[in-house]
């Protein structure tokens, strides 16, 4: 590469950006400590709907990411990982990342402004709630779509079955990813299409899954004859595509943030514990081990915040390739999901007997940690992809 080529990454926050996570913080202390988050996880829904409306009202939230003319506080998405990165921290328990990341994206990328009028300055408020159903039953990738859609006069319907759906219990609205059918016959090639479903549509039906992580709600979703809104046209891969870059990187900011929290945990434990007349934290082996840690959430960082900023060129100067996005995506989620689980598996081990009992938080973490890395996939076709793209 020559010096021409070269680019420089400014990835150095401004104190705009500093004091909205200083803010977010203070909140989530507030709202999402262990008692909070334990009582919450306890409940059908998964979160608190008279804290989320509080914060909602206080900080403007939902709609930090959204554009102004839908409603939204109009941040970029470098602001929406900050925010991301808190919550992780704190496992905040919410609707947010369903609602206002992967439905809201979902909706500004699919090129239907009427949708987005109508649908976007809800989600910005935090009133309406969204969900997006990608996965299928026995499906590694999420790509492998088999859920059909068929024209009905001037709506659609659809038939399958999506699972794993985040917050798809509660949402109010759900969009669907479909292939079409024309002619009673599935297209083969940009068939793809994105489409709303109402919560109380007719021939949906939502049951709740049982979760290794209890912080974050699951759902299975069945569509039989289930009328729908297509959302600009069929042919949505480009718009799918993009939308889970993103929907990769706001998971890699959630775990880069759980990670550092596991990580300052754990020194502060090991700080105070006393073996043999003094802190265990000051034994060589302890010091190396929390040094190896620091390392691996300081690299998932750097991946996260490269990954943000090819998101944000690809966004508004163009700067970034769509290849380029593709491949710091997933790169960014898979490495920041392993050292999250890492760190917190050293977590419970250098917290001793205690780190294994339900009263300390560290299994919450390492729930959330083996949950995450699976979101959008299976972890070995997340990695074949990275190397297909890299070209490896």
């Amino acid at each position: 590469m020559s010096a021409k080529e070269l680019r420089y990454v400014d990835v150095e926050f401004s104190d705009e950006q500093q004091e909205i996570r200083r803010a977010l913080r203070d909140v989530f202390d507030k709202h999402s400590d262990s008692p909070a988050v334990r009582a919450v996880m306890a409940t059908e829904t998964g979160y608190d709907a008279k804290v989320w409306r509080r914060v909602c009202e206080q900080t403007g939230l939902p709609g930090l990411a959204i554009p102004e003319e839908y409603g939204g506080v109009g941040f970029g998405f470098t602001e929406l990982v900050v925010a991301l990165e808190e919550m992780g921290r704190s496992l905040f328990p919410s609707p947010f990342l369903a609602s206002s990341v992967l439905t809201a994206y979902a909706l500004v990328h699919a090129g239907d402004e009427g949708a987005r009028a109508e649908y976007l300055p809800g989600i910005a408020a935090g009133e309406t709630l969204g969900a997006l159903a990608l996965a299928e039953p026995g499906r590694r990738d999420v790509r492998v779509v088999e859920t059909t859609a068929r024209a009905d006069g001037d709506g659609w319907r659809l038939d399958g079955v999506k699972t794993h759906v985040i917050d798809g219990l509660i949402a109010d609205l759900i969009v669907v990813v479909a292939r079409v059918e024309s002619g009673g016959e599935r297209r083969v090639g940009g068939d793809l299409a994105l489409f709303t479903v109402a919560k109380d549509a007719a021939g949906l039906t939502r049951t709740a899954l049982p979760t290794l992580d209890q912080t974050r709600k699951q759902a299975r979703l069945t569509f039989v004859d289930t009328p729908a809104r297509l959302l600009g046209a069929p042919g949505a891969d480009a718009a799918l595509e993009r939308v889970l870059a993103l929907a990769e990187i706001a998971v890699a900011a959630e775990a880069v943030g759980g990670a550092a929290r596991c990580l300052e945990a754990t020194v502060e434990y090991t700080r105070g514990r006393v073996q043999f007349g003094r802190p265990i934290g000051s034994f060589q082996a302890i010091k190396h081990r929390c040094a190896d840690l620091y390392v691996e959430v300081e690299t998932a960082r750097s991946a996260l915040y490269y990954a943000a900023w090819a998101a944000t060129e690809a966004e508004t100067a163009g700067l970034a390739t769509p290849g380029e996005l593709a491949v710091m995506a997933p790169l960014a989620m898979t490495t920041a999901t392993a050292a999250y689980r890492h760190v917190a598996e050293e977590m419970i081990q250098l917290h001793g007997g205690v780190g294994f009992t339900w009263e300390y938080d560290c299994h919450l973490y390492l729930k959330r940690a083996i949950t995450s890395a699976h979101l959008f996939g299976d972890r070995g076709a997340q990695r074949e992809r990275i190397a297909e793209l890299a070209g490896i």
